[in-house]
């Protein structure tokens, strides 16, 4: 499979969802830093996480978005927008927003394993 394959079937995944198009913003994001195509899922699961030990470090370590606001566009619906007042106030009790990413940036590493064919 090329990288041209590869997008094209992440970008045909139809998402229902706010939290689904962020996700796959992030896979398309993941998948266009690939400078050659991986032979396992350990190698596509380490080419992802680009460096980092893993997705919270990859959140936090600054490898995508840095601020609330920004993480909150992409991945929130307008009446989770207006709660969190556009990404001013935490996302809920348990998280943060660089938390709240690295959950998602690691269902995007999920949809491009789902999508890439070994």
């Amino acid at each position: 499979m090329t990288k041209q394959e590869l997008l094209q079937k992440i970008e045909e995944t139809k998402c229902r969802s706010a939290w689904q198009r962020g996700v796959k913003e992030y896979a398309l994001e993941m998948t266009e830093n690939f400078d050659n195509m991986p032979e396992s899922t350990a190698e596509l699961k380490s080419m992802c996480l680009n460096g980092a030990g893993d997705f919270v470090v990859l959140s936090y370590g600054g490898g995508y978005l840095v601020y609330d606001e920004d993480i909150c566009e992409r991945l929130c619906n307008n009446t989770e927008k207006r709660r969190t007042n556009y990404g001013e106030k935490q996302p809920n009790s348990r998280e943060s927003w660089l938390d709240v990413q690295s959950r998602a940036l690691y269902q995007a590493y999920r949809l491009i394993r789902r999508c890439y064919e070994f």
